[in-house]
């Protein structure tokens, strides 16, 4: 949204300014200040209006005396799943983001309710899984139409978003016959009387809800992001810098300021992705590449995934550096067009339907996001729940991406 966009033009402006203040001859300080420090941050506070917007409406809706009647309401329903009708707000917002989702679940008093919707909110499909499906059903969902007026790009679009819907029903019943099994007790709530919200209170939770979210999942999302960011720089390749050095000044030699600009981003957007491609990352993504395999992957598509763990929209700028291509996002035309003409060693196509519908799946459904996590730890109070649900998620997305790849395949995609 445009808090968001917001919030990362002026820590990228910020970052630049930082960058002018730092020595041009010291590249990895420079890169840790503008990607792993200022790139943290902006990780940690781009959920911030998300977050407030959320708690925002939600004490609103308690203050106003709404609240109540719509968690009865939807009590019955809510109630066939191992939920409580308060769960229904949460797992809603889930679909915008998760954080504040896990967060809103703590007007649920029944320690068992609350837990099976924490545990169910990331498999709502939230709004950073979006850059991923436009990318993907961009580049390979043909824009054709069903029965004349059914999109099928859109189709595939609105299926994804039930693909986490679909496996969470069985998921909230196995927790509920399980290790969350609860009695079914009468739903049992005072009904307030309609009134004014009291802006004071409102006021209050916001800040208090905001303040906590930085100061405690912060934390955790930052020093990921910088975690990862060592993985992907090092070691360095002094020998790959050298071999680039007389290109980019030949670069710098160019008349005009907006070509020479275009060629020096072309030439370190090739030296970037070489760097890149001999990390520590890719490194371990080359030698787990037979897990891949099965998914139709290869291990850059695999290290993008890995790479994705901070915020599962950095998945689309690690393409763009394994390919070459400088400020990528879903929308970059050559971006689609090096994923058309990706190739395997043994000289077949990287990319197709299946590979772009199985990676659409396994997005659905796993747990790749850092703050996710760190939020739900902070919620149960312990690292037990996030590792269930991380290492719940990625299997259950593996499994899914693996039989939507082959089934997709013997269909011809």
């Amino acid at each position: 949204g445009p808090l968001m966009d917001g919030i990362e033009a002026v820590m990228g402006w910020l970052g630049e300014q930082t960058l002018d203040l730092l020595p041009a001859d010291m590249p990895l300080l420079r890169g840790l200040v503008q990607d792993g420090l200022f790139g943290g941050v902006a990780g940690v506070l781009v959920f911030l209006p998300q977050i407030l917007i959320l708690f925002l409406f939600i004490a609103i809706l308690e203050d106003v005396g709404y609240m109540s009647r719509a968690a009865f309401l939807m009590d019955k329903l809510m109630s066939r799943f191992g939920l409580s009708g308060k769960s229904f707000i949460p797992l809603l917002s889930s679909f915008a983001c998760n954080v504040p989702a896990i967060m809103g679940a703590r007007v649920i008093e029944d320690r068992n309710t609350r837990l099976t919707t924490i545990f169910l909110a990331p498999f709502m499909s939230c709004s950073a899984r979006l850059p991923v499906y436009a990318l993907m059903i961009g580049a390979f969902v043909p824009e054709t139409r069903l029965l004349g007026f059914i999109e099928l790009q859109g189709l595939v679009l609105f299926a994804m978003y039930w693909v986490g819907v679909v496996f969470a029903i069985p998921t909230a019943l196995l927790l509920k016959r399980g290790i969350l099994k609860s009695k079914a007790t009468p739903f049992i709530m005072e009904l307030p009387s309609y009134k004014l919200p009291a802006w004071k209170n409102v006021a209050r939770t916001l800040w208090d809800k905001g303040f906590s979210f930085v100061r405690r999942a912060g934390t955790i999302i930052l020093s990921v992001s910088i975690i990862v960011w060592v993985l992907c720089t090092f070691p360095r390749d002094e020998a790959i810098d050298a071999r680039y050095e007389p290109e980019l000044a030949q670069a710098e030699a160019i008349a005009g300021e907006e070509a020479r600009a275009e060629a020096v981003a072309e030439i370190e957007g090739r030296q970037a992705g070489e760097q890149f491609r001999q990390s520590y990352l890719a490194r371990a993504g080359q030698a787990i590449e037979p897990v891949f395999v099965p998914l139709g992957w290869d291990w850059r598509i695999g290290v993008a995934a890995i790479a994705s763990f901070p915020a599962r929209e950095v998945v689309i700028g690690v393409m763009g550096t394994i390919f070459n291509i400088t400020d990528a996002d879903e929308e970059s035309e050559p971006l689609k067009k090096v994923l058309h003409e990706a190739r395997r060693d043994d000289g077949t196509p990287l990319f197709s339907l299946a590979v772009g519908l199985s990676i659409m799946v396994f997005f659905a459904l796993c747990c790749q996001c850092a703050a996710t996590l760190a939020i739900m730890r902070r919620e149960t109070n312990s690292w037990r729940w996030p590792a269930a649900s991380f290492l719940y998620m990625t299997g259950l997305a593996y499994v899914a991406a693996w039989a939507t790849f082959h089934v997709a395949r013997a269909l011809g995609a």
